[in-house]
């Protein structure tokens, strides 16, 4: 059951008009993250990922990224369009942060720009900003997807499975639950 697309006003994009498979695009916007006060990556020359019903997530050039500050971490994931992920941990003065960011080191064919750029969970580190807009992470913590005023849902993600911008666009897993259930018994 898909939720009702919330309709963008002048210069908003709704998610339900993102590609599937996922779209990789180039953002001249200035992209920043900022961890215990520490600006450790920013840039003007990011890509964003364009997929249906997720916000963007935001790619950065590691030369624009305080790479002192990240690890590599142990272990890996896969995305049936961009490949094996492998993910980095940040360290700022004495707080580390693992699995905040990720990259692809081998991107397929269509991704291949992002090699190596890296994606941060905005929801792991102090702030993230799309030009001067403090971004709100996707909810749930599983995507690391950046929502802005100029992006509207509802959003894949988190305990409740679409959350939008508005009073009355939430629908819950138990109500998806019930519903199937409700099918299935009748």
């Amino acid at each position: 059951m898909n939720p009702d697309p919330i309709k963008p006003n002048v210069g908003q994009e709704s998610v339900w008009d993102y590609p599937r498979p996922p779209r990789l695009e180039p953002c001249a916007k200035r992209i920043r993250v900022v961890c215990d006060g520490v600006t450790v990556a920013d840039t003007t020359r990011a890509y964003r990922v364009l997929e249906t019903s997720h916000p963007p997530s935001y790619y950065i050039p590691p030369s624009d990224v305080l790479m002192e500050n990240l690890s590599t971490e142990v272990g890996e994931s896969w995305c049936e369009w961009k490949g094996r992920g492998r993910y980095y941990s940040i360290a700022v003065g004495d707080r580390r942060t693992t699995r905040a960011a990720w990259y692809y080191p081998d991107p397929t064919g269509c991704f291949a720009a992002i090699k190596d750029y890296i994606a941060f969970y905005a929801g792991r580190v102090d702030a993230c900003f799309v030009d001067d807009e403090r971004v709100t992470p996707q909810p749930g913590g599983f995507y690391g997807r950046w929502i802005t005023r100029d992006i509207v849902g509802p959003f894949k993600g988190g305990r409740e499975l679409w959350v939008g911008r508005r009073k009355g666009l939430r629908e819950s897993l138990s109500d998806l639950r019930e519903d199937c259930l409700g099918r299935a018994n009748s």
